[in-house]
């Protein structure tokens, strides 16, 4: 639609979906950079961790075409592991992962978990509460689901009564 030359994708790019993780690595770009400035201006592993909750829910929230085709379509594909999407992707989980190591450090996230088994966890949630939303276009309640996310994992499951 664009009246670009097919040729000229294949030059640039190498093939479509060259093209497509070129464009979602510069979306994911954008989120990785408000990521980063919002964890510098924060203090404490777990309002960062938060804080990085909300804005992941946030971004799958306001662009669910983007959303859609990241968590169904391109993540499901082999090539994803070699693309530049997954980099941009690696650098905001190392940055989650980076948010928890703080947390243990200073004593706020217990010592005896596994930070990377921590991080994914706190990723998967967010991806399962959103994923529904997204697949039914229904509502998603940033703030609800932030809270119930951080409370679940931050407080854990386990009724101290």
């Amino acid at each position: 639609k664009s009246g670009v030359n097919e040729a000229l994708i294949y030059r640039y790019f190498g093939d479509k979906r060259g093209l497509l993780h070129q464009v979602l690595k510069e979306h994911l770009d954008e989120f990785v950079q408000r990521i980063s400035v919002d964890f510098k201006d924060d203090t404490g592993s777990l309002n960062k961790l938060r804080k990085m909750i909300r804005s992941s829910i946030e971004f799958y929230d306001q662009d669910r075409v983007f959303s859609k085709m990241l968590l169904i379509e391109v993540r499901n594909y082999p090539g994803y592991f070699e693309s530049e999407t997954y980099m941009t992707i690696k650098q905001y989980t190392n940055m989650v992962l980076a948010a928890i190591k703080e947390g243990m450090s200073s004593g706020e996230i217990r010592k005896d978990l596994s930070p990377a088994f921590l991080r994914q966890m706190v990723l998967g949630a967010i991806e399962h509460m959103v994923l529904p939303a997204l697949i039914h276009n229904s509502k998603i309640d940033v703030d609800e689901y932030q809270k119930e996310i951080s409370r679940v994992i931050f407080e854990g499951i386990q009724n101290t009564n």
